[in-house]
């Protein structure tokens, strides 16, 4: 299943602050509900796992987030997350584009899902996923 989603956020922050904020993946990906950083392969490239819940469901993503896109000059960032369900056979994969200016940014996500959160339904899964985005998008002026 494939779904897009669209969000904004505000900051007080600089814009080259926030920049420097969403480049820092050891700060960025525990801001995600369930997300933590469980090793550094490079300062563009992170393991990571989350804990996500779907309803009475949970299930735990480990994979990798890493930048695949920098442009200081537009402070735009693009991000590739891999991951796999823990002794599970599914996927979440994710593109997600950060445009920022003065005051916030916009966050753009292309995610791919498979397996037991897919079965889930794509109404479940769209709605997890616009929450989860959401909750991060009110901590990201905080890291």
């Amino acid at each position: 299943m494939a779904t897009e989603l669209d969000h904004t956020f505000t900051t007080e922050k600089s814009l080259d602050d926030s920049y420097a904020s969403i480049l820092d993946l050891e700060r960025l990906v525990p801001a995600v509900e369930g997300g933590s950083v469980t090793g550094k392969e490079s300062d563009d490239k992170v393991n990571a796992e989350i804990l996500m819940r779907m309803g009475a469901m949970s299930m735990k993503l480990i994979g990798t987030v890493e930048v695949v896109e920098k442009d200081e000059a537009a402070h735009r960032a693009v991000m590739r997350v891999r991951s796999r369900e823990s002794g599970g056979t599914g996927h979440a994969n994710a593109e997600v584009t950060f445009q920022l200016h003065d005051g916030g940014g916009d966050i753009h996500t292309n995610a791919q899902i498979t397996g037991k959160a897919a079965s889930m339904g794509e109404g479940v899964v769209v709605g997890v996923l616009d929450a989860l985005i959401k909750d991060f998008t009110t901590k990201l002026g905080q890291i």
